[in-house]
């Protein structure tokens, strides 16, 4: 217990005391209790009536000398307010400061709290994205930017790290958004500009599609005059092995800008419609007829263990699965096996080859889907590859919402999982029996 709360107690104690005494002496005790009583109520009401006019006045003169209870308690208020002032201050220049620091940031960046409803932004986040901080304050981030990409990476819980949008603001321009979590039940969004890199990879594709365009026509001449010389018969013994490494060059130089342009035309592609419906496992089954008719060594098995059918162009996903195949033929020794297998999962599909091939190094994993990226290159380019198939398989498969997941050991072969959303599959439609 306190001094002050000590000496209160004594005080109310020796004041009802006296009062007791006084009554006594005049053999009226409760009278006299009564009375001190009403004295002690009436100090404090008075009391309690000069702390309320002192908080509306802000003049807590009579509570500066004395050490009473009701001096202690004005005296820890005055502190306590002093010291929430002080934090007040701190606060709001900490808080410009923060404002400072972020409009110099060349970023946009959006405070969002738990209903996507914009709390600040900074001066980059208006050049960008056209969001004003005191006017859009309040309002939903959906509502100024209304692009379905972004309301989808808003409602994935953090599925979905980043997403690429038109600029409202920049003509022509593009924006990253990325969310990161912030606070509590907030989030902050933030808009780079990558006008120049989409720009750029713009005149990227475009290159390379109107070179190779372009370089198939004189291909086809060199090609046409080879063949032509092959079949001529008057070629002599030193000439004969040439040409035909000239033939088998030509070949493979039609191939790549043939996969070139394939590539060209996925990129500048968007979204794969839903309208068609692609029976997988007789797919599957074709792949595998076709790559036994071509004598290759390894034996491929086909599992079918799901009715869904995929919604999605059919060319296209029997180009994945031929790339797969033989991506896998090529590591997969004669005596190995290559397995084609189509499932459900809890997410929608998986289609699924896999081989007991040579393995690849965790190292390499990432790298696969790149372009011209072989992990045995000597062998790869014996053996026909380009390097551009699974580069194709990863840009397909963007096409159709879905994604690749690769698994391997060396020595213990390769797993290549495309794994389908829900809205990508549906179940087979069942046919009436007349």
């Amino acid at each position: 217990m306190s001094d002050s709360a000590r000496k209160f107690i004594v005080g109310v104690v020796l004041i009802l005391g006296l009062g007791s005494l006084i009554g006594w002496l005049y053999d009226k005790v409760l009278v006299g209790l009564l009375v001190a009583t009403i004295l002690v109520l009436g100090f404090h009401v008075r009391q309690l009536l000069n702390v309320d006019q002192a908080l509306r006045t802000g003049n807590f003169d009579r509570f500066r000398y004395g050490d009473g209870m009701w001096q202690q308690i004005i005296a820890r208020f005055r502190f306590e307010r002093e010291r929430a002032a002080r934090r007040k201050a701190d606060y709001r220049k900490l808080l410009r400061e923060i404002q400072k620091s972020t409009n110099a940031m060349p970023d946009g960046a959006v405070i969002l709290d738990a209903n996507h409803e914009i709390v600040s932004a900074n001066k980059a986040a208006r050049n960008l994205a056209g969001i004003k901080r005191k006017k859009d304050r309040g309002q939903r981030i959906e509502n100024i930017l209304r692009a379905p990409e972004l309301t989808a990476m808003l409602e994935s819980g953090g599925d979905i790290e980043s997403v690429e949008i038109q600029s409202p603001t920049i003509d022509g321009g593009w924006l990253n958004c990325r969310v990161v979590p912030y606070g509590a039940e907030q989030k902050i969004m933030f808009f780079r500009d990558i006008s120049d890199r989409i720009r750029l990879s713009k005149m990227r594709r475009d290159f390379v599609a109107n070179a190779s365009h372009e370089l198939r026509s004189p291909l086809t001449v060199i090609a046409g005059y080879l063949d032509a010389l092959a079949d001529s018969g008057d070629l002599g013994d030193d000439w004969e092995k040439p040409v035909m490494q000239m033939q088998s060059q030509a070949l493979r130089m039609r191939q790549i800008l043939t996969e070139m342009l394939e590539l060209s035309r996925l990129e500048s592609s968007g979204a794969a419609t839903i309208d068609e419906t692609v029976d997988v496992g007789a797919l599957l089954g074709k792949v595998q007829a076709d790559f036994a008719n071509a004598g290759k060594s390894a034996v491929i098995v086909t599992n079918i263990e799901s009715p869904l059918q995929l919604l999605g162009q059919s060319s296209e996903i029997e180009s994945v699965v031929v790339n797969l195949v033989a991506n896998a033929q090529r590591y997969t020794p004669p005596d190995g096996e290559i397995t084609l297998t189509w499932r459900s999962s809890p997410a929608g599909g998986e289609l699924v080859v896999a081989d007991t091939g040579v393995g690849i190094d965790a190292e390499h994993i990432p790298r696969l889907t790149e372009r011209f990226f072989r992990v045995h290159r000597g062998r790869s380019r014996e053996e026909g590859g380009i390097g551009l198939g699974l580069a194709i398989v990863k840009h397909v498969l963007a096409r159709h919402d879905a994604e690749l997941e690769i698994e391997s050991e060396p020595g213990e072969g390769s797993e290549f999982r495309c794994m389908f959303p829900k809205n990508r599959v549906r179940a087979r439609p069942i046919r009436a029996v007349s």
